[in-house]
């Protein structure tokens, strides 16, 4: 069998030679020399023929040279006209043309005004929306955090619940009951009792929505669901205060507080299950929620409480939301916390080396964390976030000592604490709160006293902060500025006084024979092993 390779053909080349192409220039020559003698025969000529105008000799001349010229100045207008409607039409097309594209953009900038005006996250909004709350409600239930709850109260609040109409009663919730030690939680409940009825409460953080549906595992779920009291007494209350009142229709109940003390999971320990959006980080409820606990309450989830300026720095800290803080102000309130904590107890708590300022701690922290940016340069942003959040969380377990000596706030009398401890059951609150104490390891806090809000709207404004930046030369722990803040002493779990193991190594005889390394020499010998 035979195969044959075809090649390519490859165009042929245009390229001549002068003596054909001189030729063929030649040949059309003669052509064209041929055809016009042969016209010429004919007679056939292509002359133009020109315009001879009008003869000298014709009547009126002067009048037909007039029309004419008339004639040719309307045929110029006539161009003119044209010229101009083309332009015009033109012009009107790229007027449309340049509406079409910013119609899209008009839309948008309308859509971001009305998303300005109509932000979740302005201060504004936050305030209307908690006194929406207040006026809706019968029951207002504030929310505190048994770490500090002293430096949870907002005087501003109670001071307008007991001044509104309607006879609105108020009740104390010490929350997170779990990470702060069982005598100073009872301290906590006896100095708060003189003022409000206080209930002990722990909210479970690990419900679930009932409307996602899950593969049961039994295993997973012993471990994962964390225990909590399920807000059994402070159920019972609410329940004994809606029979007992006169109106119809359910109890309205409202809860409140400042960022994450735990409103939105006291609800849902309440409920049984994930009815509101709860997280770690502040301000996550952003407007008023209704949900009905039983058929005779109603409870409000309301925004979080909005901290004056005028507080110190760690109350800011502990205190605002993280939406009205500008970058800077992050590390400043990293900054504020460590002026008041014990420099070695924070080194021991994260695992870092001795630092001079809080720059320097965020850079070790960010390196411990991993949280490095390009080029490997730390991230101290998201390192003060972390340690913000350990604040506020419950991972760092921290309490604060209630006062030695107690008195009225200048809003209340006597006679309101008597009618607000009429209304509830205080034995079955006693019980209540006897069987709910539980025992948990804490750091030791001095609070700042309770925290100055916000709830008119003009009041609020947005504040340009000038952000401060972060001084390497500023010392963590110095001696000038105790007298304006509030000091901070942890004592942390793991320095307890606890006994250390001892290793002690035993001593062991051990003999060495060298005539026995000797004989087991592995080592290749050419005179034995090479034949």
């Amino acid at each position: 069998m035979t195969v044959v390779f075809v090649s390519e053909l490859k165009k042929a080349s245009k390229r001549l030679t002068c003596a054909k192409r001189y030729k063929i220039q030649r040949k059309i020559r003669e052509h064209n020399r041929k055809l016009r003698k042969e016209a010429k025969k004919k007679g056939v000529t292509k002359r133009v023929k020109k315009d001879p105008g009008v003869p000298n000799d014709a009547p009126f001349k002067e009048d037909v040279l007039r029309e004419a010229e008339q004639r040719r100045i309307q045929l110029e207008e006539l161009k003119e006209k044209k010229k101009l409607e083309k332009k015009k039409e033109r012009a009107e097309k790229c007027k449309k043309n340049s509406e079409s594209n910013k119609e899209p953009q008009a839309k948008k900038a309308r859509k971001e005004e009305s998303a300005v005006s109509k932000d979740k996250y302005s201060g504004k909004f936050l305030c209307s929306e908690l006194n929406k709350v207040i006026n809706a409600s019968e029951v207002i239930i504030e929310v505190l955090d048994a770490r500090d709850p002293l430096g949870c109260r907002c005087p501003q609040l109670e001071e307008a619940v007991l001044k509104h109409e309607g006879n609105k009663k108020l009740l104390m919730v010490l929350n997170k009951i779990d990470c702060a030690p069982k005598e100073n939680v009872k301290k906590w409940l006896n100095y708060l009792q003189r003022e409000f009825p206080t209930v002990a409460f722990k909210a479970s953080t690990h419900l679930q929505d009932k409307t996602k549906r899950k593969e049961p595992n039994r295993t997973l779920g012993l471990i994962s669901e964390a225990p909590s009291f399920r807000g059994s007494c402070l159920l019972e209350l609410l329940q004994d205060y809606a029979r007992k009142r006169q109106t119809e229709g359910p109890l309205r109940v409202g809860v409140v507080g400042f960022p994450n003390v735990g409103k939105s999971s006291v609800i849902n320990s309440l409920k049984g299950s994930r009815v509101c959006n709860a997280g770690v980080l502040r301000g996550v409820t952003k407007c008023m929620q209704e949900v009905h606990i039983a058929k005779n309450i109603k409870v409000i989830d309301s925004p979080g409480i909005l901290a004056s300026p005028s507080n110190p720095g760690v109350a800011l800290a502990l205190r605002s939301l993280p939406s009205t803080h500008k970058q800077d102000d992050v590390l400043d309130a990293v900054r504020d916390l460590l002026k008041h904590c014990n420099n070695q107890q924070v080194m021991l708590q994260y695992n870092v080396p001795a630092f001079k300022n809080s720059l320097e701690f965020l850079t070790l922290l960010a390196k411990k964390r991993s949280l490095l940016q390009k080029g490997g340069v730390p991230n101290t942003r998201q390192a003060a976030e972390i340690f913000l959040c350990d604040w506020t969380g419950a991972k760092l377990s921290y309490y604060c000592k209630p006062p030695e000596t107690h008195s009225l706030p200048p809003y209340l009398s006597d006679t309101m604490v008597a009618e607000m401890q009429k209304a509830w059951d205080m034995g079955k609150l006693h019980q209540g709160n006897t069987e709910r104490v539980s025992l948990a390891s804490s750091i030791t806090l001095t609070s700042s006293g309770p925290t100055s809000g916000l709830l008119n709207e003009n009041e609020v404004c947005d504040l340009k902060d000038g952000g401060g930046e972060l001084l390497q030369g500023d010392e963590v722990a110095e001696e000038d500025d105790e007298e304006e803040v509030v000091s901070v002493l942890i004592s942390f779990l793991f320095l307890s006084p606890v006994h250390p193991t001892k290793v002690t190594f035993s001593s062991l005889s051990v003999n060495i024979d060298m005539s026995s390394t000797q004989k087991d020499d592995d080592a290749y010998d050419f005179n034995v092993d090479f034949k």
